[in-house]
């Protein structure tokens, strides 16, 4: 039913949004140039890499060394306005529709992250990542890491139709509220960088 589910909603959202993403990939071409599309490889199911797909909302600044000066720096306003409003995830109906996705689950997090996980932390890839997850609707970037892979295991171990269609209405009031888009003194969120226990 989930991945029917999937299919459906996608499929719909996709054709139904097809003008805003147009509109959407028209001005970040002006405003941030090309690429539109941020591209990057993420654990999916089982934690087996997927090529994620959103809207970019970073110009490509580097410092006198070359490397990428940090997220804050690297911002717009127009990125901030895409992230504030969820609109920069629109592509990844397109994730979703192929099967690397699904609408909701645990945010699919860096490849990076994988071997740091403790055993409970490496249960939130049982399941699809999703566009939005428990995770999302309680907090979002502005709750630690500890919390965030709680949410996402307790989502695991309850997950059910009703759920997911709960996760969906409220994270369209969440965005609407732009609630928890950032950590403190953070532009999204800052690294995991592993346990301390």
């Amino acid at each position: 039913m989930k991945r029917l589910f999937d299919i459906l909603v996608s499929a719909a959202a996709l054709l139904l949004l097809l003008p805003v993403i147009l509109v959407i990939a028209w001005k970040i071409s002006r405003k941030l140039g090309s690429p539109v599309l941020f591209r990057q490889m993420r654990p999916g199911l089982h934690g087996k890499p997927f090529e994620m797909i959103k809207f970019r909302t970073m110009r490509d600044a580097v410092d006198s060394n070359g490397n990428p000066l940090p997220d804050v720096e690297r911002m717009t306003p127009f990125g901030n306005f895409l992230r504030s409003t969820s609109l920069d995830e629109l592509p990844e109906l397109w994730n979703v529709l192929k099967g690397e996705m699904s609408l909701v689950g645990p945010r699919p997090l860096l490849m990076e992250y994988l071997p740091l996980y403790d055993e409970e932390q490496a249960r939130r890839h049982e399941v699809r990542p999703g566009v939005t997850g428990w995770a999302q609707i309680n907090g979002r970037n502005a709750i630690s890491w500890e919390d965030k892979f709680k949410l996402d295991v307790w989502y695991v171990d309850n997950r059910s139709l009703w759920l997911d269609i709960k996760i969906l209405w409220l994270t369209v009031k969440k965005v609407l509220k732009r609630d928890g888009i950032s950590a403190e003194g953070e532009a999204t969120m800052s690294k995991f960088t592993g346990n301390d226990h």
